[in-house]
Formats: C-alpha cells, sequence, structure tokens
C-alpha cells in the first residue's frame, strides 16, 4: 500500500447507488418454482417467472389488507 494517494481527479459517489434501487435476489424452493414454471407465459398477466411471482405477491397483498381492515 501507498503512503499517500492523489484523489485530485477522484469523483465523491460515482459508485453509490441508494439501496432503493437495488434488486433483492429471491431464491424459490425447487417445487414452487417448477409448479410456477407450468403457468409462465400461459397468463394473460406474465410473461416471465418475476411477472408472476410479483402478480400472485400483489393479491396476497391485497387479500391481507382486506382480512386486517
Amino acid at each position: 500500500m501507498k503512503k499517500e494517494y492523489d484523489f485530485t481527479d477522484a469523483e465523491q459517489g460515482k459508485f453509490y447507488r441508494p439501496i432503493e434501487e437495488l434488486d433483492i435476489p429471491i431464491y424459490l424452493e425447487k417445487d414452487v418454482q417448477d409448479f410456477l414454471m407450468k403457468y409462465v407465459g400461459k397468463s394473460e398477466d406474465s410473461s416471465s417467472l418475476s411477472e408472476l411471482v410479483n402478480s400472485l405477491v400483489k393479491k396476497d397483498i391485497e387479500i391481507s389488507k382486506k382480512l386486517a381492515s
């Protein structure tokens, strides 16, 4: 390691990404993934596994909200 570094032309925050912009990896259990893969592209709402899972989670959130009120 050098004793000193020259940061004259450095750009602060060049690689900073707010946490809200990060994609969080979600890992499905094998049986769940196999089940969902049967429906990928068959549903009107979804054309990918991510879209199908998001659609199902959103519906589950709606149900939870209705049950909570």
